[in-house]
């Protein structure tokens, strides 16, 4: 009984201890995308996102404006690299399956009033977290 007892615990806690290190991936992944649009980072933003990837984002005057992830990091190309650009990220949420997973952030830009929510999309490729697509919406 000791025996069984020990196995099943054993397992439990390996199984635990995997799906804390994929969650803890997967937030690595949208770390890089947050760091590095908070601190004007092409590189660190572009290494978040799958390179066929598409982020549907909000415009002033733009129902929906699609950009790639190069086209997104270009955003930052003239910022200087490195120095914090006032925008603050937070992960709210992430829930995943296997090699699928969905998450949610907040995006503060307190400087100029602006609120938004993201939500991504990433699938587990070649053993590394990539999101695959991304939505925001502007709050008011």
């Amino acid at each position: 009984m000791k025996t069984q007892f020990l196995t099943f615990t054993l397992l439990f806690l390996s199984l635990f201890l995997s799906a804390q290190s994929e969650e803890e991936a997967i937030k690595q992944t949208l770390q890089n995308y947050i760091d590095g649009s908070s601190y004007n980072n092409q590189e660190l933003i572009q290494s978040a996102f799958y390179e066929g990837a598409e982020l549907f984002l909000s415009k002033k005057d733009q129902e929906l404006w699609v950009l790639s992830p190069e086209e997104y990091a270009n955003l930052f190309k003239n910022r200087e690299q490195g120095k914090f650009n006032g925008r603050n990220g937070k992960i709210l949420m992430v829930d995943y399956a296997n090699n699928i997973a969905s998450a949610k952030a907040e995006i503060l830009i307190p400087k100029q009033n602006l609120k938004f929510i993201d939500i991504f999309l990433l699938k587990k490729l070649d053993d590394k977290w990539k999101i695959i697509s991304k939505a925001a919406t502007q709050i008011k």
